[in-house]
């Protein structure tokens, strides 16, 4: 079916209303006044409105948003609160142990606690008072490339109003062609647009393998005599249990305002165990002793989940390509050691908006002509902040003892250790063949009780994300082969992907006919999340971005 699309020019695409996204758009409106260049700049997001896609933790160091912008404070920027005091645990099954000495890229003390997704609905704000044509609730479906096949013209957006079939209903509203000199891809880890271009440029094939954890984390209220009342540290994080000393991740509770505070846990995708569940963990991490005593009494508010792209330096993908450039988590930029990804996504966006000045000043969207966004970059202090975080995360992933050996080598030499680059294994590779045969069944080692408040399963941490999508409509999620799912997969792996999928979606059915099991998809569970394209040992799970507008509906995560 031929399909007749409206197509609209602009100078400037940035794609993703996430950090990275709005504060390139907002750096690039006020240097164009300062050169006196008239551009039109068009910003879409695959949420219903700026933010609600956005998960963060989040302590924010705000030395890019005092860059950004200095009048902050009076400007009423949404903060829940300042950090004063760190704590760093170790947790073992029944008991924590603080630690006397919190590492010197995690010293927060003066940083702000924020709400991300509240955080980027302001700085939109900003952006359309400086011209920035918003436009949420438009997903990216399509990379646009002129007639040479690899300079990239613009974006295409998804259809609307398509049956399961793909055909087009009564309502039915074609994608619309957003043309642009130079496009910004700002559409965070694992970025669906991101994958097509590498697929097409090979962007990523001269890097390392990019290393993800997926966070869950929730927004709980609490009684007003809660623990944050008399704690000198409002900002704690833990490692060890409920995961074991091999498999990266750990856990973090922040203060809010309003008796609210912000609670997460973070599992790394190279874990080698199929039978782990990371909303399983999530779950254990609350209710260990320390951190129950901590969450009493509480109501979960708000619930979500994303990966996050930790690979650093060396995972990182070409900043540039004729037409396109790349910035925040789809560049893989985040500071790993720190654990922070806002402050240096919202330093990339404004370097490549410089260099975007750059390039319409001398009318060339080559990437020899993006060639100012590397220099900027590498002379910047994003760039010291990643080359220390360079080998992080593939310590992370190596087995104990040799990973603190690694470890501490790094913190001593800020960023070398023992080995540079030091290797590490892509996220899908990692798992181990179950044990036991086709029919293992993989006992919980304890009981997980909800109480629908404060502990709460699977189902209803979707319904608490505010996740809509249209049911009749093409799945989103596409699995190639789901033979392979039920032959192949299940008699190895056990079918990881119903339990590393935080929201449902995947669910092995027994048909009661014939015995057979089969895949069963529920894809309006999806968050967003990506573990699955990530995770999937065979690469049979493709994400792409379903209708715009649809998805989760964070507020304060």
């Amino acid at each position: 079916m031929t399909v007749e699309r409206e197509a609209i020019d602009f100078d400037v695409l940035i794609v993703g209303g996430g950090p990275a996204g709005l504060s390139g758009a907002i750096h690039l409106m006020r240097k164009a006044a300062e050169q006196n260049l008239e551009l039109e700049v068009a910003l879409i997001d695959k949420g219903a409105e700026i933010g609600a896609h956005v998960l963060s933790g989040a302590v924010l160091n705000p030395v890019a948003l005092a860059e950004l912008i200095p009048d902050y404070l009076d400007r009423n920027c949404p903060i829940e609160t300042t950090v004063r005091g760190d704590m760093f645990c170790v947790l073992t099954r029944n008991k924590a142990f603080k630690m006397p000495m919190v590492p010197r890229q995690m010293h927060n003390k003066g940083f702000l606690i924020v709400s991300l997704s509240r955080i980027v609905r302001w700085m939109g704000e900003i952006a359309e008072e400086l011209g920035v044509n918003i436009f949420p609730g438009f997903a990216g479906q399509e990379v646009l490339y002129g007639s040479d096949g690899k300079t990239i013209i613009g974006v295409r957006t998804g259809d609307k109003g398509v049956d399961p079939d793909g055909a087009p209903k009564a309502n039915f509203e074609p994608g619309i062609d957003l043309m642009a000199k130079t496009t910004l891809f700002a559409e965070g880890a694992r970025g669906s647009l991101m994958q097509q271009i590498d697929q097409t440029l090979g962007i990523f094939d001269n890097t390392m393998p990019q290393v993800f954890e997926t966070g869950i984390k929730e927004v709980i209220e609490l009684p007003d005599d809660h623990f944050f009342k008399t704690s000198t540290a409002n900002d704690i994080h833990t490692l060890g249990y409920p995961l074991d000393i091999h498999t990266p991740g750990g856990g973090f509770i922040y203060e809010m305002k309003n008796n609210r505070i912000t609670l997460g846990y973070l599992v790394g995708l190279g874990y080698e165990d199929p039978g782990l569940d990371p909303y399983d963990i999530f779950i254990r991490f609350k209710r260990h002793p320390f951190v129950a005593d901590i969450i009493k009494g509480g109501k979960v508010l708000e619930q979500g989940a994303r990966t996050v792209a930790t690979g650093g330096y060396y995972s990182m993908p070409e900043l540039a390509v004729d037409g396109g450039l790349f910035a925040g988590g789809a560049a893989g930029v985040h500071n790993s050691p720190a654990l922070k990804g806002i402050h240096v996504s919202m330093k990339s966006g404004m370097l490549a908006a410089e260099a975007i000045i750059d390039a319409c000043q001398k009318e060339d969207f080559s990437q020899k002509a993006f060639g100012g966004y590397i220099e900027r970059f590498n002379d910047s202090w994003l760039y010291t902040e990643m080359q220390e975080g360079r080998n992080f995360a593939q310590a992370l992933a190596k087995k104990a003892p040799g990973k603190f050996i690694h470890l501490g080598a790094q913190y001593i030499s800020k960023g070398r250790g023992l080995r540079d680059p030091l290797t590490v294994q892509d996220d899908k590779d990692t798992l181990k063949p179950i044990q036991g045969g086709p029919d293992q069944v993989f006992e919980k080692a304890e009981t997980l009780e909800y109480d629908g408040e404060l502990y709460v399963d699977k189902l209803t941490g979707v319904y608490l994300s505010k996740t809509m999508h249209r049911e009749d409509q093409p799945s989103h999620i596409i699995v190639h082969d789901t033979d392979l799912c039920v032959k192949t997969c299940y008699p190895t792996y056990g079918s990881p992907c119903t339990r590393f999928c935080p929201g449902n979606v995947y669910e092995i059915e027994v048909d009661e006919t014939t015995g057979r099991r089969k895949l069963k998809l529920n894809p309006s569970n999806c968050l967003h999340c990506k573990t699955c394209d990530v995770k999937d040992p065979y690469g049979n799970i493709t994400w792409t971005c379903p209708e715009g507008g649809e998805g989760p509906g964070y507020t304060i995560v």
